[in-house]
């Protein structure tokens, strides 16, 4: 079984909807680099279900840099959040959200090409 995967911009309008919530599975020094600021920390090597914020009966998103390890293992993301409405991943992480030319925070958001763009 396979997690759904949702665009930038439809997660963009999702959460300022307030339909959805974006939880980050990344680790600490990823997120502290760089991270989306809707996003709730929750590193994947840490995942504890019920540490998640409330989500109530919201879409749960989850995301990572490039959508591999959410992709990964999204039959366990998934089932930690059976109350959810539905639940998805950001095809493409992170880089597909830059990409998109949405913004992100911290100390390394919009400082020059991305990681594997390098001369």
């Amino acid at each position: 079984m396979s997690i759904k995967e949702i665009d930038p911009r439809t997660l963009q309008q999702w959460i300022a909807e307030g339909s959805a919530i974006l939880v980050d599975v990344r680790e600490p020094h990823e997120h502290a680099q760089e991270h989306i600021p809707e996003a709730h920390h929750m590193p994947l090597s840490r995942f504890m279900p019920d540490s998640l914020p409330a989500h109530g009966e919201k879409i749960v998103v989850y995301h990572c840099a490039t959508g591999a390890r959410t992709g990964t293992y999204g039959m366990h993301l998934s089932a930690a959040v059976p109350s959810a409405s539905d639940v998805y991943h950001l095809a493409g992480g992170i880089m597909s959200w830059k990409m998109a030319g949405l913004g992100t925070k911290g100390a390394g958001a919009g400082s020059g090409p991305f990681p594997w763009m390098r001369f």
